[in-house]
């Protein structure tokens, strides 16, 4: 009796299963791929052209200590890749870095590394940063770690342009144990950092006429010091401490003392966000000069009211003021010149409130006939250009 088999097609639910399983398959091997790598060094190319050599003479010859030393030395070598994977398991990297740093400034970052594996410790561990896919050697090396164990590594990072500087995962190499391959791992620790503007220096002459200025406009105001703001009669409730006794005797009233602040002095920086593509270098050399200014007048206690672009920061004193103007200007962007109003060039002095107090204008591109108009009313304009330092005009009598 003839039997036959009759052929029958996949079903769909089977052929469903094995797609994903193919998918699944794929999706590990890239995953590996991209977390794993393995690069010869110039020892290991040497070696194996050695035990390439050998094996040929072994298969001319057939002598079996050719054979036995070809062996040894291909266990040399899946003993090599053994080991160094054994190396870069389990391994914990956590990076410590500032809230914010400043262009084309270096800065010191740390990375503490664990070693999470119960017995084995770790071997000739060499850190490498990913940048914008791009991998970046920060000269950090660790000899050994033992297991249970932490240890820290610090090196230096520079951003040289403002905006956000994403570190991506950090990726750790070996050459242990014979150095005949190097070895890297990928481990994801996404931080992104916020790059302020670089500082550029302003001339002296300027900043110490701007403060002589603010001095000058500086607020009385009452609160704690060392100076008399006003005498007036005790009420209920407050500090027993702050009666004037001389005053009391003569009047025969319970009189209190009010001391004057501090004098708080206030600037207001402007900052056009308006210019055309060819202006690109001139508008950032305009938000770095602002970044300075800030930075100048933060340091000196000033009270800081900014207005880029159409932004504006009310005016408030300490670092959260100044660190929030610094977010500003990393992220302001340059906006071109609008064609329905093509006189635009910013805000206009004339919109500050009208409090005392210095206002200073950075302008990275004057449309004609505009910059009077604008800002006749602020007390520095200060124009910058594609090349050379900026430029500073001031109202009349102002830095005479």
């Amino acid at each position: 009796m003839i039997s036959s088999r009759v052929f029958r097609f996949p079903s769909e639910r089977t052929k469903a299963i094995l797609a994903d399983l193919q998918r699944s398959v794929v999706n590990r091997l890239r995953r590996l791929s991209f977390r794993r790598s393995t690069r010869l060094t110039p020892e290991g190319t040497r070696f194996l052209l050695f035990a390439l050599a050998v094996g040929i003479a072994a298969i001319n010859t057939g002598n079996n200590l050719f054979y036995l030393l070809q062996a040894m030395m291909l266990s040399l070598v899946i003993l090599s890749g053994l080991l160094s994977e054994l190396c870069l398991r389990g391994l914990l990297f956590r990076r410590h870095v500032p809230d914010y740093i400043f262009a084309n400034e270096p800065v010191q970052v740390s990375v503490t590394i664990s070693n999470q594996k119960s017995y084995l410790p770790s071997f000739s561990l060499r850190l490498f940063d990913i940048v914008d896919g791009r991998e970046i050697d920060r000269a950090a090396h660790i000899p050994m770690l033992a297991p249970q164990t932490s240890t820290l590594a610090t090196y230096t990072i520079e951003a040289d342009r403002r905006g956000r500087y994403c570190l991506q995962g950090i990726r750790a190499a070996t050459p242990f144990p014979f150095g005949l391959f190097q070895k890297k791992a990928l481990y994801p620790d996404e931080t992104t950092i916020v790059v302020c503007p670089e500082l550029l220096p302003i001339p002296s002459p300027i900043l110490q006429n701007l403060t002589a200025l603010g001095h000058n406009r500086a607020l009385t105001r009452r609160g704690p010091g060392m100076a008399l703001y006003n005498l007036r009669e005790y009420r209920p409730g407050d500090d027993s401490r702050a009666i004037h006794w001389m005053t009391t005797a003569r009047t025969s009233k319970l009189m209190l003392k009010e001391t004057e602040a501090e004098d708080q002095r206030a600037v207001t920086l402007l900052l056009s966000t308006v210019a055309p593509a060819a202006d690109d270098a001139a508008f950032e050399q305009a938000v770095s000069v602002t970044a300075a200014l800030a930075t100048f007048f933060y340091d000196r206690g000033y009270a800081l009211h900014a207005m880029i672009g159409e932004e504006d920061i009310p005016a408030a004193v300490g670092a959260e003021q100044y660190i929030r103007i610094l977010r500003a200007l990393a992220f302001c962007g340059r906006q071109a010149p609008g064609i329905s109003q093509p006189n635009q060039i910013g805000p206009r002095a004339s919109s500050v409130d009208p409090e005392p107090g210095i206002v200073v204008a950075v302008l990275p591109w004057t449309a004609e006939g505009m910059l009077m108009n604008r800002f006749e009313e602020a007390d520095c304009v200060i124009t910058t250009t594609n090349q050379g330092q900026p430029a500073y005009a001031a109202r009349a009598g102002l830095f005479a």
